[in-house]
Order: structure tokens, then C-alpha cells, then sequence
């Protein structure tokens, strides 16, 4: 995706002159992206299109990149207070009159909280959203309240982000970065960035690159050592602002980040789990933040965050869960949509999947839909795979939990019973990994898989052949998943309970008895789940919680833990075990 289509424009500005493009309608609340370091405006060519649907969306080449020119001489044109004046003139020139949301990365970031902190900008920034580059008086009041009082934890954050700042120091070398840039640097660049931050091509970096990083260096020499030797005491934000942290960042560590909201008491936090350039490899969900905290603060209200945990995370996020309409299921969509997570409640009751979509709705869920599908029937997978991509967009994060329960000895379970039990617990799950995660690969914009296996995946039981060897399969298949989705940069999880008290207990067949045995023993189980007390809500913190994390395999309850552990070092102990006849 380009800017195809844009309207461009010079502003003249102490002495240079600024490159400025134009998406979207004028009469539409504009939204300014300013890109960062060794960036040209390019760098939000996969955004800047997405947003120009609802706004009015403006980029300019900062001076001395791109197609704008570059001060004379180089040293201090580049000044933060230089680029407030670049700022002002373009915000004057393309929406005056009337506030402007200001989008920056790296040092459009940096940029962005020059702007909004500074009483001459006052009233021309309506919101703030910040991505990959801190203040430099926050970063100086930072490092001086470290400093001063230093402990274990505060030293380890400055060596840690001096660590990081490894460029900083060569940039401010005299003219080894300029040669590097305009000789082979320049030329390894754009290679460099595919293979250490998995940027796609297209039309970023453009060929002025060289140039553009050559001048660029000025920002750093410029601004780095007078604003962290006497940052400003009153650098406090008069707009509301957006934080969105890539976890994954290389250079900045998210330490620098908590006390902001000293500085931006109006502070909405967003995390993603990615590198630095998150324009360029997560458009997708970029767009929908950027979109939906300026919809927010043009309507008067703080942004749809979420009040549960992790919702920094999963804000927005498109979330689907399969047997959603009770026990784990049911509580997982929840514990998403109080995350401000958008859910899709899949179940193969249709009831029991509207009472979830609603559940997730007084939840907190910004969106929620109901989708009744058996997940063992593979044409009906594929065609809610179509249906949901097309309806409500690629989903972000899948849960496969729909699954059956089935007890009885190996001589007594059919060959109907073995394909009851694999079609749901083992090919529900291979269908919507094969279906969604095939949506989440061909967008190359990563995303979570998690599989619902359970404690008798390595637990063996004489008493559930089959139902073990489904969730063996289905814990063997996400390990093989996770290996070939992460350089896609698409996380897998097993997820494995024990002792739940869910509807699993009390629906269960048990095999080789008569129908009134077989309620006998319903009933006896549910009731030994029931005192054992351990609720479906705790899973569903497991599951957000490996998503958080990117665990491969999540042992939920103590004794799915302590199973776990003596699979490994103490099998034998797990085979007499399984010898034992259960208490019913």
C-alpha cells in the first residue's frame, strides 16, 4: 500500500521548505503523522491509507529528509525548537483554525512531545498518540531522579537503556556517521531491517535514505545532551495522549515509561508485542488504536481501554473463542472483553454462544458477536473463517477450547466413540488453526493460537484412552505449530487444566456402562469437581496470561503442574499412578 493518491504541498518555514501530503476529506478531523529516525514520511504509507477512510490524514517529510530541504548549515538547524516552528506551519497551513491529532514514531515521537508540552503549541494538539520515542526532559528528569537516588532496580534501568542507546553515542561522533550512511550503511539498510525487524519492502526506506540519515544525525547533536542536562521542569502534556509500547524494542526500554503519567495525567498505555517499526509490521491494529482514540477525544470521552487485567494489551484486539458458551469457554471470553478486547463467542449451542456474546458486552467488550458452528465440521469452519474475516476483520487472537469429555476402558470404546471425541477435541482445534492462523500468517501482522489441551495430555489414565490421546495430539501439534508460526511472529500456547468444575463433568459420556450408571457417575464427578472448587475463571487468567507471555505450555492447576513435573524427571511415577482406579 502507497500514498497513491495524495495532494502534495510545499510550506515555507525558516528558510526551508516542507513537503506535506494529503489523504482523506479536509472537512474530516485531521490527523498528523510524523515519522522518525532515518525515516522519510513513507514510513506510514501501510497507515496513513487505513486512517484516510475516517480522516482527514496528513504526513510531512521532516527538514532535511525526504523531498524537504535541509537547513544551511546543518548545526542547530534541527532543533526541538525549530521543529515546534515546522510543526505550527503545517498544522497552520492544512487545518486552521482547528486542533490537529498528532501520531509520531521514534523521533516524530520525540517530536510529538516537544509539541505537546510546550505553551506555544497549546490548543493546536487535540490528542497525542506516541509510539517508540520518549521526551527528552522526561528521559533527563528520568535519569537525574535515578541517579540521585540510586538502588538496585534504578541502577539496572540505567544500565540497561544505556545499553540500548549503544547509536546515541556514534551518532554524536563527527562525520563517521555521515560516511557510514552515505557508503555502505546506506546501501545495507533496507536489508538490515528485513532480517532484524522483519519490515516488509515496498516503498520504505525511499532512495533518499542515505541523505536523509546523513542530515537526520543533526537531531541527535542537536537536542540529546542540552535537553538531558537541564531538561525542562514543566514538560507536562495539554492534550490527552496515547502511549503505545512495542515490547519488543531494541533501543527503548519500557521502564522509561513508568512515571508518565506525571507528566500526561490524560495517558491511555497500549502494548504490542513487536519490534521497533510497528507501522510498518502492525498496521493493521496501529490504525485501529490511532483510530479509536481519536474518535474518543473528538466525542468527548477518554478511550475504550478496558478496566481487567492486561487490557493495555488486548484493547481492540479481535478475539475468538471456540466452546464459548460455558465453563472455560465461556469465562475466557469474558476475561478478554474486560481486557477491551473485541470477542466472537463460537459455540455449537446457539444459546449458550449469545449468552457469552452478551456476558462479553456488559463485560466490557467494545464489540460482540455470536457464532453457532460444530467445530468438527470442516465446512462449517471454513465458511465462519470467511464470514468473520470479512464481518469483523483478521482475528488477533484464536482460543480453541470446544471439547467433549468421554471415560471408559480402550476394549469398551467404539470406533464411533474414538471419532466422536478426535472430530472435536483434535479437529476442531487442527480446523481453526488451519483456518484462522492461515488468515493471521497471509496478513503477516502476527497474532496468538491458543489450544486448550489438558493435565491428560502426559498424565496417562487407564480410564480415558481416547479423550487423553486427543489432548496429547492437540499439545503435540501446538508445539510443532509453535516452531513453524514464530518467525511469522505468531505465538502458540497449550493450555493445560486439571480438576475444573465445568459442564464438561456432568455432560461426559462414560462408555461400557447402562444409561443409569452412566448419570451415576455424571453425578459423582460433578460433585468431586465441585468440592475440588477450582473455577473456569482462573483458566481463562491463564490464558490471557500465556498470551501476555507467549508460554508454550501452561500447566493451570497444582496438580496439572505436578503432573507436569514428574513427566519429566519421574515418568514411572505417572505410569503406576495411572494403574490406579479412580473414586467413583
Amino acid at each position: 500500500m502507497a500514498l497513491t493518491g495524495a495532494r502534495e504541498r510545499r510550506v515555507r518555514t525558516g528558510g526551508i521548505e516542507l513537503c506535506v501530503a494529503e489523504l482523506g476529506d479536509p472537512a474530516r478531523p485531521t490527523v498528523v503523522l510524523v515519522h522518525g529516525y532515518p525515516d522519510s514520511k513513507e514510513v506510514w504509507s501501510e497507515v496513513a491509507p487505513r486512517l484516510a477512510d475516517r480522516f482527514h490524514v496528513v504526513l510531512y517529510d521532516v527538514r532535511g529528509h525526504g523531498r524537504s530541504t535541509a537547513p544551511k548549515p546543518l548545526r542547530g538547524g534541527f532543533t526541538l525548537e525549530k521543529l515546534t516552528d515546522d510543526f505550527l506551519a503545517v498544522a497552520d497551513a492544512v487545518s486552521p483554525g482547528r486542533p490537529v491529532h498528532l501520531v509520531g514514531h521514534d523521533w516524530g515521537s520525540v517530536q510529538g512531545w516537544e509539541f505537546v508540552t510546550a505553551g506555544r503549541a497549546e490548543g493546536r494538539v487535540a490528542s497525542f498518540t506516541s509510539m517508540s520515542g520518549p521526551s527528552l526532559d522526561h528521559l533527563g528528569q528520568w535519569i537525574k531522579r535515578r541517579v540521585r537516588r540510586p538502588t538496585p532496580r534504578r541502577v539496572g534501568q540505567l544500565l540497561e537503556q544505556g545499553a540500548r542507546s549503544w547509536y546515541v553515542y556514534l551518532l554524536h561522533t563527527p562525520a563517521l556517521p555521515e560516511l557510514a550512511w552515505r557508503g555502505p550503511l546506506g546501501r545495507r539498510w533496507p536489508g538490515i531491517l528485513r532480517r532484524a525487524e522483519r519490515l516488509p519492502g515496498g516503498d520504505h526506506p525511499t532512495p533518499s535514505l542515505p541523505s536523509d540519515a546523513a542530515n537526520g544525525a543533526w537531531l541527535y547533536r542537536d537536542n540529546v545532551r542540552p535537553r538531558l542536562r537541564h531538561p525542562r521542569p514543566d514538560a507536562y502534556a495539554h492534550a490527552p495522549v496515547q502511549l503505545i509500547t512495542p515490547l519488543g524494542d531494541a533501543f527503548l526500554s519500557e521502564h522509561l515509561y513508568d512515571e508518565l503519567e506525571r507528566w500526561a495525567p490524560r495517558l491511555t498505555r497500549r502494548t504490542l508485542p513487536d519490534k521497533h517499526w510497528i507501522p510498518r509490521t502492525r498496521p493493521d491494529q496501529v490504525t485501529a488504536w490511532i483510530a479509536e482514540f481519536v474518535t474518543a477525544v473528538e466525542d468527548g470521552r477518554s478511550a475504550p481501554v478496558g478496566s481487567g487485567r492486561h487490557a493495555e494489551r488486548f484493547g481492540g484486539q479481535l478475539v475468538l473463542v471456540t466452546g464459548a458458551g460455558s465453563g472455560i469457554g465461556r469465562a475466557t471470553a469474558v476475561a478478554f472483553a474486560k481486557a477491551g478486547a473485541r470477542v466472537v463467542a463460537v459455540d455449537r449451542n446457539g444459546e449458550g454462544a449469545a449468552g457469552a456474546a452478551e456476558l462479553a458486552r456488559r463485560g466490557g467488550a467494545p464489540e460482540a458477536w455470536a457464532e453457532t458452528v460444530d467445530v468438527s465440521d470442516g465446512q462449517a469452519m471454513e465458511k465462519l473463517a470467511e464470514k468473520v474475516a470479512a464481518a469483523y476483520g483478521v482475528v488477533d487472537v484464536l482460543v480453541n477450547n470446544a471439547g467433549i469429555g468421554l471415560s471408559g476402558s480402550f476394549f469398551d470404546t467404539t470406533a464411533e466413540d474414538w471419532r466422536t471425541v478426535l472430530d472435536v477435541n483434535l479437529w476442531g482445534v487442527i480446523h481453526g488453526c488451519r483456518l484462522f492462523g492461515k488468515q493471521m500468517a497471509e496478513r503477516g501482522q502476527g497474532g496468538h493460537i491458543v489450544n486448550v489441551a489438558s493435565a491428560a495430555a502426559y498424565q496417562p489414565s487407564k480410564v480415558l484412552p481416547a479423550y487423553s490421546t486427543s489432548k496429547a495430539a492437540v499439545l503435540m501439534l501446538s508445539e510443532c505449530l509453535r516452531a513453524e508460526l514464530a518467525a511469522q511472529g505468531i505465538g502458540v500456547s497449550a493450555i493445560c487444566p486439571g480438576f475444573v468444575h465445568t459442564d464438561i463433568t456432568s455432560t461426559a459420556r462414560f462408555v461400557g456402562v447402562d444409561a443409569k450408571e452412566e448419570r451415576r457417575l455424571q453425578q459423582r464427578t460433578n460433585l468431586l469437581y465441585g468440592l475440588r472448587g477450582y473455577r473456569p475463571e482462573r483458566v481463562a487468567d491463564s490464558v490471557l496470561r500465556a498470551v501476555v507471555r507467549n508460554q508454550a505450555v501452561v500447566p493451570v492447576t497444582p496438580e496439572a503442574r505436578s503432573a507436569r513435573l514428574l513427566s519429566r524427571i519421574a515418568p514411572g511415577v505417572l505410569r503406576a499412578i495411572a494403574r490406579i482406579d479412580p473414586p467413583l
